[in-house]
């Protein structure tokens, strides 16, 4: 008789804390799976995950923010873990993405937010600052660059032509689907694995990412970077909201010279660099919750 592997859980029963809470939000005609954690009138801080990432990521921020005295809400984006996934690439548009967490803003009974987003949360983060200025109260972004930067750097720079090989692959019909998914998502956990410093995922943690991902499949999470070419430039380039960017500078799929570039893109930005952390510097560095909790405070 074959034995069947307990499922992961994936809610918010990861965390012990009871006051962190698993909720469903029908926003922009999408069901979102939404964590929340903190005293629904504080002051409201958004957190968005990237590629291959989930609500789980944020983790060790909820704890602080919620300690400092924040309301902090961490979708699962579209697409992703718990959340719906609507088919097709036009549904992961930028300009539904950044609607996604304007409505989540507005589900809370708020007018704005602190906003955060690390790798393609950040992209969905600046978006959301450059579409949506008066939304954002101030705006965190970890390892990902300013989307006028990013553009212009793939348009300029063999080398971070060279280190996007796989926005390019991610184009392909099919192909990436099959390969992402093959030998239980080997290499969705090699994509983990590869672009983090040792031991920054155990396996415990690597269950966690596994199961996550097995509830919608890789094709939604694709459609992020396929939707991405598809999408319009904001109608702006410069950021008005006070913005941190926190980078690791051992990222091996974006060039560190791209985080000073997009400070130049704010009106009133800082950059902090660590140099021996990856592109999951907000895992690997406890003084990037720090920095964020100062900014926002």
């Amino acid at each position: 008789m074959a034995v069947t592997e307990p499922q992961v859980d994936t809610d918010a029963s990861l965390l012990t804390d009871p006051e962190v809470t698993s909720t469903y939000r029908e926003v922009n005609g999408v069901r979102l799976h939404v964590v929340t954690a903190g005293d629904p009138d504080a002051p409201l801080v958004v957190l968005l995950h990237g590629h291959p990432d989930f609500w789980y990521g944020w983790r060790h921020q909820m704890a602080s923010l919620v300690e400092a005295g924040f309301r902090v809400v961490v979708p699962d984006q579209r697409g992703c873990n718990l959340s719906e996934a609507p088919a097709g690439i036009d549904a992961y548009r930028q300009s539904e993405l950044t609607a996604d967490v304007r409505q989540l803003i507005r589900s809370e009974g708020r007018d704005s937010a602190h906003v955060v987003g690390h790798d393609f949360g950040g992209f969905v983060a600046w978006n959301v600052a450059l579409r949506h200025p008066d939304l954002v109260d101030r705006l965190g972004i970890f390892n990902v660059p300013h989307p006028t930067v990013y553009r212009a750097t793939l348009r300029s720079s063999p080398q971070q032509i060279a280190l996007s090989w796989y926005v390019w692959f991610y184009q392909v019909p099919k192909l990436p689907e099959w390969l992402l998914s093959r030998n239980d998502m080997a290499n969705m956990v090699d994509s983990l694995e590869l672009t983090s410093n040792e031991g920054t995922f155990d396996e415990a943690s690597i269950d966690r990412y596994r199961a996550a991902w097995h509830h919608t499949g890789v094709s939604p999470r694709l459609n992020w970077y396929r939707g991405f070419r598809r999408s319009e430039g904001p109608p702006r380039d410069t950021v008005t909201p006070p913005t941190l960017i926190c980078w690791g500078e051992n990222d091996i799929a974006l060039l560190p010279s791209m985080a000073n570039r997009s400070i130049d893109y704010c009106e009133d930005g800082r950059l902090r660099t660590f140099p021996d952390a990856s592109h999951w510097v907000h895992h690997e560095r406890e003084a990037v919750t720090e920095e964020l909790l100062r900014h926002l405070a």
